[in-house]
């Protein structure tokens, strides 16, 4: 594996001390090798860390390093991860209407560069800013699309958060038994994967189990979240309709 698929994987598996370790050395060769490509994966990891770690203006500024070396570059694919990552900041940190706005223009960015994974996993991102804004047929609308994607192409790593989605727009619905299964099913992808959840999807998911737990009691929760992850996720979504 490469450099960046090395980190990636690393990162998935929550090995936050390898990921550091990886890209301090990685940025040291590609500044010296003139290797751009590598300084911005480098410095995208490091404001993944930094999120995960809860240092949001960390995480901004590892991001707006990585952006400024990708502009430099002249190679508009090297924008794309610090872009991804200065929109999720604003998610996280509750600036929706920015976040909003900077996913659209990911979206854009990503669709000129004819890539369909991407522009998917980004309306997926775009859908939590609506849901966040309370614009939930919106949305739902969004998620469902996403999701037909995902399913329909085999992209079985995006399934978890797939998943994720389901049980945020359970919660937002009030339907506190779905969202308590669909966190069942959500961590039992994830371990499948053998994967952690994304710091703004790891943040999504413990406000809905808070919000379950809360509204259920803790041992119908955990009667819920127990089916939940015995359902394959295909089929916890049998019932709902794009």
């Amino acid at each position: 594996m490469n450099f960046s698929e090395r980190v990636r994987s690393a990162f998935r598996r929550g090995e936050t001390d390898v990921v550091v370790r990886m890209s301090e050395a990685e940025i040291e060769r590609a500044r010296a090798a003139g290797d751009p490509a590598g300084e911005v994966e480098a410095r995208y990891s490091l404001a993944r860390v930094a999120i995960r770690g809860g240092d949001l203006a960390a995480g901004e500024a590892r991001a707006r390093e990585a952006l400024a070396v990708a502009l430099r570059s002249g190679d508009r694919s090297l924008e794309e991860r610090p872009r991804h990552v200065l929109a999720g900041v604003a998610r996280i940190s509750g600036d929706l209407l920015r976040a909003r706005d900077l996913y659209r223009e990911s979206i854009a960015l990503n669709e000129a560069l004819g890539q369909p994974r991407t522009v998917n996993s980004e309306y997926h991102n775009l859908a939590f800013c609506e849901l966040g804004l309370g614009h939930l047929d919106v949305a739902g609308r969004l998620f469902a699309e996403s999701r037909a994607q995902v399913f329909g192409n085999g992209w079985d790593d995006f399934v978890p958060y797939v998943c994720v989605a389901g049980a945020a727009l359970a919660s937002a619905g009030a339907d506190h038994a779905r969202a308590a299964r669909m966190v069942g099913v959500a961590d039992a992808a994830f371990a499948s994967l053998g994967q952690v959840p994304d710091p703004d999807d790891a943040a999504d998911l413990a406000r809905v189990r808070t919000a379950a737990t809360e509204a259920l009691g803790p041992a119908a929760f955990a009667d819920e979240y127990a089916r939940g992850q015995l359902l394959d996720p295909r089929a916890a979504f049998a019932d709902d309709r794009p």
